[in-house]
């Protein structure tokens, strides 16, 4: 068995959770994805290595996942969710209200607010989600609209 499964099954066990081939595969999906996934596409992706794995399954998966703290829900400016697998380091979203282009980037600016926000109000920040929203460069051109 390999490292990181080895890994995997250890933070399942550590949730009280088993590492079912279904589980797995639901996050390797989302963590081999260069996009963010609703379920329902989520679910196709998954469909086409396991075509017996249900929507329902995908949706109790995602929740149990989410609740390990290896999938983040993100709206992504819809009503519904979006899923990406938790990376390493930080990072934040700009989506396009013309066309729905998600771009991620980082930036230290979080950082030095969390540093600010600790030595004002003495707390710990242990968590940062920061999503904005606006028009791409090629949507600005098609609306007229400019910043």
């Amino acid at each position: 068995m390999s490292e990181p499964t080895d890994h995997l099954r250890d933070v399942f066990r550590a949730a009280g959770r088993r590492l079912t081939s279904q589980r797995r595969l639901i996050l390797e999906v989302l963590e081999e994805s260069d996009v963010h996934l609703d379920a329902e596409a989520l679910h196709d992706q998954v469909k086409q290595r396991d075509p017996g794995i249900s929507l329902a399954t995908v949706y109790r998966t995602l929740g149990a996942l989410q609740e390990m703290g290896l999938v983040e829900h993100h709206h992504l400016g819809e009503e519904h969710g979006h899923y990406e697998a938790v990376q390493d380091g930080p990072h934040y979203h700009f989506t396009c209200l013309g066309c729905g282009q998600v771009i991620e980037f980082d930036t230290a600016l979080v950082a030095q607010i969390e540093q600010e926000l600790h030595e004002r109000e003495g707390v710990r920040v242990t968590d940062a989600h920061l999503d904005l929203s606006g028009y791409c460069t090629r949507c600005q051109g098609e609306t007229g609209e400019r910043v």
